[in-house]
């Protein structure tokens, strides 16, 4: 484990999730001689420089310098900062190790570690997963890829009390370095996504698989028995493996059965138990009905009765920005799903409804295809309000999704595809053309960095947009 005391200490990327400022603090309180580097100036960085008003630390904002990174004893990367960055090659010609905020978590915390991954649906499960685990050990951490800083207690952190984390595929490229992999870890699924840092698909599902790689054969998999590539991942690991799919199958442990929304049970052996009636379950749509399996696989794993996973399941809310119900405006109900950046996470907010859906999508463009998504808004949507760089491709999409289904015989309900521009564009419109007993989903399928700082920025700012039009009474 390194030492920090007197080391000169080079944080990369402050950003405005939390993490550097987390990362800054800590590495300051262990007598590290910091010096804080980022491509954004004073004034967008304003936020997390308030955080750190107080400590004597660094700032060499609005660019980076050569001097800085041949000069510190190790860099602390944003995980956020390109591998090809000419920088982080200084740094590695001069012999300067790197390092990250959540490897520097892993190398110091001593309790068992439940780990998440997947293209989608990995921060809805790890919410559910940590909050079945804080009820069974209140002294459970949970964090990760969630803008949650853990730092602060991984020195007070006990062999007996574990932590659930959420791990990106950039997180999962710097903890190879390290050879670790969680005593738990879940793959929910496997999507082309961060093509645009990634290159390739297979280079993605290679550092996805980093989750793996380095268990243990006391250790578990919990894997998406559904998602054929998920499957395969079970070759490369020693660990137990469980899976999880929403249809009942042969070596299935976790799987949905019944009438209506059914129910999840569990299964080893002859044995089986159902743990959650989805009547009781809060959360819309098979893709929640999934990570509720998966959390569950987990917990289970972890030696957590059914009886509680249930409760705990049956009693989660869903988390900002995740198909969340803003409420009712003249009788349109309004929904924040601004955290699907993929086109499955938006195909999976179209099928969570049956009545008339008004899609706003659209945003930064990462290098991904919108063909199957097209198809699914020509299928599903009312109406689709497009923003963003992306507009033009996913309208283009649409109108082959809905050439390609009138050739099958489907009729098609939707009505609208309008390019709008904007976010406060979109609503706009939105309001004009949705009317009661209808809803209006921003599920943008897009990350946000066109028009956005991230996706809780892009949510924060439709939640606000909706209450304007509440309290006007539009």
């Amino acid at each position: 484990m390194r030492e920090l005391e007197g080391q000169r200490a080079l944080v990369m990327g402050l950003g405005l999730f939390g993490g550097g400022v987390g990362l800054t603090r800590y590495l300051t309180r262990k007598g590290a001689r910091v010096t804080v580097t980022d491509l954004r100036g004073p004034e967008e960085l304003a936020p997390s420089l308030e955080l750190i008003a107080d400590l004597d630390v660094e700032l060499h904002l609005g660019g980076h310098l050569e001097r800085d990174f041949t000069g510190a004893d190790v860099v602390f990367v944003n995980p956020a900062v390109p591998k090809s960055s000419p920088y982080l090659e200084f740094a590695r010609e001069a012999g300067v190790p790197l390092s990250s905020e959540t490897n520097l978590f892993v190398e110091r915390f001593r309790g068992p570690v439940l780990a998440v991954t997947g293209s989608n649906g990995k921060t809805t499960t790890t919410g559910m997963l940590g909050a079945i685990v804080k009820a069974y050990d209140a002294r459970a951490l949970v964090g990760g890829n969630m803008g949650v800083c853990l730092l602060d207690h991984v020195d007070d952190s006990d062999p007996a009390h574990p932590a659930v984390l959420e791990l990106s595929s950039f997180q999962l490229e710097d903890l190879d370095e390290l050879g670790w992999s969680p005593h738990i870890a879940v793959v929910t699924n496997l999507t082309p996504n961060h093509l645009d840092r990634h290159g390739t698909f297979q280079n993605y599902i290679e550092a996805k698989s980093q989750i793996l790689r380095h268990q243990h054969a006391r250790d578990v998999a919990v894997l998406n028995a559904e998602d054929d590539r998920v499957a395969a991942l079970a070759e490369l690991t020693p660990a137990t493996s469980l899976y999880f799919a929403l249809e009942e199958a042969g070596e299935v442990n976790f799987y949905r059965r019944g009438e209506g929304r059914g129910s999840l049970y569990a299964r080893f052996g002859g044995s089986e138990l159902p743990f959650l009636d989805l009547a009781e379950f809060k959360l819309r749509g098979d893709h929640n009905a999934a990570n509720a399996l998966a959390a569950a696989g987990a917990a289970y794993a972890y030696g957590i009765p059914p009886g509680l996973i249930g409760r705990e399941l049956a009693a989660f809310q869903a988390p900002p920005h995740r198909l969340e119900h803003l409420g009712g405006v003249g009788g349109v109900d309004w929904y924040n799903d601004s955290i699907a950046t993929t086109p499955e996470s938006t195909i999976a907010a179209l099928r969570s409804f049956e009545e008339p859906l008004w899609l706003i999508a659209g945003g930064y463009d990462k290098g991904i295809s919108f063909r199957e998504l097209g198809r699914e808004i020509a299928l599903r949507a009312k109406g689709c309000l497009l923003i963003g760089k992306t507009a033009a491709s996913i309208r283009h999409d649409i109108e082959d999704g809905r050439l390609s289904l009138q050739a099958d015989g489907f009729a098609l309900g939707l009505e609208t595809v309008e390019e709008v521009g904007d976010l406060e564009s979109a609503v706009a419109r939105a309001a004009e053309l949705a009317a009661p007993g209808e809803v209006v989903v921003l599920s943008p399928s897009c990350a946000s960095y066109d028009q956005f700082l991230n996706f809780a920025q892009r949510g924060d700012t439709f939640r606000r947009l909706v209450e304007e039009l509440d309290s006007s009474g539009s």
